[in-house]
C-alpha cells in the first residue's frame, strides 16, 4: 500500500464548485472521484451494494422455504436489527478512538467470512432456522461496526466542498443496488440456486477488503493522536449522545429524517394497496413497481445532482427535501391511479436522495473528526430503525383507517412537523457552509 498518500482535507483546501454550462450544469458532480482513496472506497461500494442485496433476498427465501411461515421471516429481521443498532453505536466510539482504515480492514473480512458461513450452511442443506438468525445477527453486527467508520471517513478523503458530491455518488450506488440486486437475485435463484447467491456475495466482499487495504492509513486527529488509546465503551457513546444535544443542527438533521421516515415511510402498506387499491393492473406487477419506484427516483435524484455541489444552505435543503417527500407521499395516498401513484413515489424517492446527501454533509461538515464515528453510529441507528418504526405504525393505521387513508395522513403529518420544526428552531434553517 502507498502509505505516502495523504488524505483530502490535509492536502488541499475545499474548492470551489465548478461553474458548469447547459445540461452539465444537472449531471452529478464526480469531482471526489479524482482523488484516488475515495475512489477506492467508492468502487469497492459498487461491488457490495448489488453482493450485499442478494444475501438481503436469499435469507428470507430460505428462511420462508423451510418453514413456510411469514412470521419467521419478520423475526429474523428482528434479530438482525437488534445487534445492528447495539454495535453501530459502539461502531461509532470505536471509529473515533482506532485507525479507521484498520477497522473497515477487520468488519468488511468479518462480513465476508460470515457471508462464506451462510453458503457452507445452504450447500450443506443443514436447513436450520436458528443457524440463519444466528449468521445474519453476526452479519449484521459486523455491518453496524462498519457502517460509522466507512462513512465518517469520507471527509478525510474529500475536502468539505466536495462532501454533497461525495454523498450523492454513494447514495446512488447504495439506491442502484437496492434495485438492481433483488432483480438479479430473482433472475439467479432458478439458474445457479440459492447457495451461490452467499457465495457471490463473499467473492464481492474480498474485492471490497482489497480496496479498503489501499486506503491511507485514516488514525485519530489531534489533539487525540500521539495520547493514550481510548477505550470505546459506554462512557465514548454517552459522550457522543451529549455532543448531539449540545449542538443543534445535528440534531435536528436526526429529527428530520426520523420525521420523514416514521411517519412517511408507507412501505408496510404496498402488499394490501397492490392486492386492493391497484388489483385491476395486476398484483404481482403493482407490488414490484411499489417497491421499486422510491428506489428508482432516488437513483434518477443522484444522476442529476450536479447542482447539489452549488448549494451553500444545507438546512435548506434538508427542509425543502423532506416537505417534498410528505407531499409526494400525501399525493401517492390520494391516487387511485397505479402510474399516478409510482409517479408520486418516484418523486419521493428523489426528496430521500436530496435529503439524505444534505444530512450527511451536514453531520461530517458540522461534526469535529473524533465525533463523526459516534455521529455516523447514530445515523445508521436512526436510518436502519426509522422503517421498521414506520412498518408498525403504518401498519396498525392502516387496518384501523384503511391504507390510502394512513398514507396520506401520515405524508400530511410529515409536512407539518416538518415546517413546525423549522419555524420553531432556526438552526436548521441558518445552518450553511
Amino acid at each position: 500500500m502507498d502509505t505516502s498518500e495523504s488524505t483530502a482535507q490535509e492536502r488541499d483546501p475545499a474548492p470551489e464548485a465548478p461553474r458548469r454550462r447547459g445540461w452539465r450544469r444537472w449531471a452529478m458532480d464526480t469531482r471526489p472521484l479524482r482523488r484516488p482513496a475515495y475512489r477506492r472506497l467508492w468502487s469497492s461500494t459498487i461491488v457490495t451494494a448489488v453482493g450485499s442485496q442478494l444475501t438481503a433476498v436469499a435469507v428470507p427465501k430460505q428462511i420462508y422455504d423451510i418453514t413456510g411461515s411469514s412470521a419467521w421471516v419478520g423475526a429474523a429481521s428482528l434479530a438482525g436489527l437488534v445487534p445492528l443498532i447495539v454495535f453501530a453505536l459502539w461502531g461509532g466510539a470505536i471509529a473515533d478512538s482506532m485507525d479507521r482504515r484498520k477497522l473497515l480492514l477487520i468488519t468488511n473480512s468479518g462480513i465476508a467470512v460470515t457471508s462464506l458461513l451462510f453458503w457452507l450452511q445452504a450447500f450443506t442443506g443443514l436447513e436450520s432456522v436458528a443457524a440463519l438468525m444466528v449468521l445474519l445477527a453476526v452479519q449484521q453486527a459486523f455491518w453496524g461496526l462498519n457502517a460509522p467508520a466507512r462513512n465518517a471517513s469520507i471527509a478525510r478523503l474529500v475536502p468539505e466542498g466536495e462532501l454533497p458530491a461525495a454523498n450523492a455518488l454513494g447514495s446512488t450506488v447504495m439506491q442502484t443496488g437496492q434495485v438492481a440486486g433483488p432483480l438479479l437475485a430473482g433472475a439467479l435463484i432458478p439458474v445457479i440456486g440459492l447457495p451461490e447467491l452467499y457465495l457471490i456475495d463473499a467473492l464481492a466482499l474480498c474485492v471490497t477488503v482489497w480496496a479498503v487495504y489501499r486506503l491511507p492509513p485514516l488514525p485519530p486527529l489531534p489533539p487525540l493522536a500521539g495520547t493514550a488509546v481510548r477505550r470505546a465503551g459506554v462512557k465514548e457513546i454517552a459522550a457522543g449522545f451529549r455532543y448531539i444535544s449540545g449542538h443543534t443542527v445535528l440534531l435536528l438533521s436526526f429529527l428530520a429524517d426520523i420525521i420523514a421516515m416514521v411517519l412517511g415511510m408507507p412501505r408496510a402498506l404496498f402488499p394490501q394497496l397492490a392486492a386492493q387499491t391497484y388489483a385491476p393492473y395486476g398484483e404481482g406487477l403493482a407490488l414490484g413497481l411499489l417497491f421499486a419506484a422510491i428506489p428508482i427516483g432516488a437513483v434518477l435524484g443522484g444522476l442529476f445532482s450536479g447542482t447539489f455541489s452549488r448549494a451553500r444552505r444545507h438546512g435548506w435543503m434538508v427542509i425543502g427535501a423532506v416537505v417534498t417527500w410528505g407531499a409526494a407521499i400525501t399525493g401517492f395516498g390520494l391516487s387511485s391511479s397505479l402510474w399516478v401513484g409510482v409517479a408520486f413515489l418516484a418523486v419521493a424517492g428523489v426528496a430521500d436522495m436530496v435529503s439524505m446527501v444534505f444530512r450527511g454533509a451536514i453531520l461530517l461538515s458540522a461534526a469535529t473528526d473524533e465525533m463523526r464515528g459516534r455521529m455516523q453510529g447514530v445515523f445508521t441507528v436512526v436510518v436502519a430503525g426509522g422503517p421498521r418504526l414506520a412498518d408498525v405504525l403504518h401498519g396498525t393505521a392502516g387496518s384501523a383507517f384503511g391504507p390510502r387513508a394512513a398514507v396520506a395522513g401520515g405524508g400530511l403529518l410529515v409536512v407539518a412537523m416538518m415546517l413546525a420544526l423549522a419555524a420553531a428552531v432556526p438552526a436548521l434553517r441558518r445552518y450553511r457552509v
